[in-house]
């Protein structure tokens, strides 16, 4: 082009990002960009001007800055970093921006406004270096600011990067070490421990957002005990404390971490205290891909800080059970068929599973099949599979195969897994539905709930029994317990059809007929919780309603009978007898 201008210099290159740029967008898109706008126009662009800099070009989360000399570059980069750090300090770790910069001297090729060449190429590739809030420097400009600046230096030794032919020495910006230091070499850095093959997770030190010390150690105590309740889950690696609180009071990149003490999954929190208000913000990240599993915000009013720890705890650990399951699920689908292992094939089995009906729990059963044959005495798969077998018992015919083999597998679960609450509970609830062994089924889902108490899929389970039991306010504190700490579940199906066994049986239709109706909302092919939605409309006088819910029974299960479905329930007749009278007004074949 005519107006083009083409020219080689000598320049300080200062290329910079916002570290996990892609998460914050997850989190809240319009408002980190209006944030990031904010920061941009209010602090960092002015503070580039004031060091003779030259913004040549910005993007989505990074910017290429030019300088006049490699003293104003690192000056205005260590400026920057500190400002944005008192910017952060009030703001929750979830909301946080970042920023990592690396800087370069070296040759670079004007070309109208924008600038290219091997000296910005390495400034790109030493800011993917640093972390975040940190500054990483190539060595010419160690060299040259060494003895003009009050910051010391960390040596991060040879680095291979990107497009680059030649190693590249690094140096880390340390500006609360003496100047003229240099920290030792980390020539060849050991490597972290490796990846288990179970799910692992590694929860760091949450930061106290407050000005109020007193909060670092009720911050801590749930920290302690969020680790202490997720090591209760049996399928779950959880580093120790001992390893993770390392991490504390440091600005930390989750991958590292992750690559550190080999970990799937990392969970991070912050607190803030206002006036008498405590908000704890959480967020669960796959390490290896930074991406964001779940996050939830917990606001409660000051109390017995004993209680409220306990409260927060429960909560946090109820939620990020069925969160890493989910997240395993999603990860096991990733993998090549071939490569499947036995804790894949039960992964890839559980959604079908979940889904309660005959024709999924076949499919479910292929794979569990294929699992027990590698592992024959895995206890979890067992009591998948009982489950299984108890749909197939239950709305596929009353066959006595399939009764025998769920109590067979639910046996062999307990046996093989009687220190796993998942597999306690799944096996109890099987036992309780197919053999109407109530005492029995609660015996297995309370010792559950003893080892992890925020369960809420054991609660759930133990919801139902206690429904068929006949023991209705039991029934419901269970059923609400496992709401309260689960309620984005895909599985809060199951305790609101705990909710709907216990208010039919109670003779509270009206709360039944609700939720039947919750439950149906979130599993809407499970036929079960619409059949009780069908009695308790009836009940309530409702019947032009309760028969348009009979036809969705048709059509979820086409050889429902009245009849077999009383028959399946006979532990309690005085509860499932009114239930069946009120079905046959409904017109679904007797």
């Amino acid at each position: 082009m005519a107006n083009e201008r083409v020219e080689r210099r000598l320049a300080a290159i200062l290329a910079g990002d916002v570290a996990g740029y892609s998460r914050l967008m997850g989190v809240d898109e319009e408002g980190t960009l209006r944030d990031l706008k904010e920061h941009r126009a209010s602090f960092l662009h002015p503070k580039v001007a004031e060091h003779r800099g030259r913004i040549v070009k910005t993007t989505g989360d990074g910017v290429l800055i030019e300088f006049p000399s490699v003293v104003d570059a690192v000056r205005c980069a260590v400026e920057m970093q500190r400002g944005m750090a008192e910017r952060n300090a009030d703001v929750p770790a979830v909301r946080r921006i970042e920023l990592r910069m690396g800087i370069n001297l070296g040759d670079i090729i004007i070309d109208d406004d924008d600038i290219y060449g091997d000296g910005v190429n390495v400034a790109a590739r030493l800011e993917a270096l640093a972390d975040p809030g940190g500054i990483c420097i190539s060595r010419v400009v160690r060299d040259q600011v060494r003895d003009k600046l009050d910051f010391g230096f960390g040596d991060m030794g040879e680095q291979s990067v990107k497009n680059i032919a030649r190693p590249v020495r690094v140096y880390r910006v340390e500006p609360n070490v003496a100047a003229g230091a240099t920290l030792p070499a980390a020539t060849v850095p050991m490597p972290g421990p490796a990846m288990s093959e179970r799910p692992s997770i590694a929860v760091l030190p949450f930061q106290n957002m407050s000005n109020d010390s007193e909060q670092e150690y009720f911050v801590d105590g749930i920290v302690e005990d969020i680790i202490t309740g997720l090591s209760r889950i049996k399928w779950l690696l959880v580093v120790a404390r001992n390893s993770t609180f390392t991490y504390k009071g440091k600005s930390v990149d989750v991958k590292q971490v992750g690559r550190d003490l080999g970990v799937r999954y990392v969970l991070e929190g912050s607190l803030r205290k206002a006036g008498n208000q405590l908000r704890i913000t959480t967020q669960l990240i796959e390490a290896g891909t930074g991406t964001h599993v779940w996050a939830e915000r917990y606001d409660r009013p000051l109390g017995d800080v004993f209680e409220l720890q306990d409260e927060i705890t429960l909560s946090v650990v109820g939620a990020i059970e069925p969160s890493l399951r989910q997240a395993e699920i999603e990860r096991a689908k990733r993998k090549r068929p071939g490569s499947l292992d036995a804790y894949d094939l039960y992964l890839h089995a559980s959604p079908f599973a979940q889904v309660a009906m005959p024709g999924d729990a076949d499919k479910a059963l292929a794979l569990l099949n294929q699992a027990l044959a590698l592992q024959p005495d895995y206890a979890a798969a067992h009591a998948l599979a009982a489950w299984c077998y108890e749909q197939r018992y239950l709305r596929g015919g009353l066959h006595d195969a399939d009764k025998v083999a769920g109590l067979r597998h639910a046996r062999a679960a307990i046996e093989s897994g009687a220190d796993d609450a998942l597999t306690l509970a799944t096996a109890g609830f099987v036992i309780g539905l197919v053999a109407h062994d109530y005492e029995t089924a609660m015996n297995a889902i309370d010792n559950a709930l003893k080892l992890t108490g925020s369960s809420a899929l054991a609660l759930s389970f133990g919801a139902v029994i206690l429904g068929h039991a006949g023991q209705s306010t039991r029934a419901i504190e269970y059923g609400e317990r496992a709401i309260r700490l689960s309620p984005a579940d895909f599985m809060l199906y199951m305790p609101y059809t705990g909710l709907a066994t216990a208010y039919s049986a109670a003779g509270n239709f009206a709360e039944a007929a609700a939720a039947g109706a919750k439950a149906a909302q979130a599993n809407p092919r499970f036929s079960y919780p619409q059949v009780l939605r069908a009695a308790a409309l009836t009940n309530l006088g409702r019947l032009d309603d309760a028969k348009a819910v009979a036809r969705r029974v048709l059509e979820l299960e086409p050889n429902f009978t009245v009849g077999e479905f009383v028959r399946a329930h006979t532990g309690r007749a005085e509860i499932w007898n009114p239930i069946g009278e009120a079905l046959r007004h409904t017109g679904l074949p007797a």
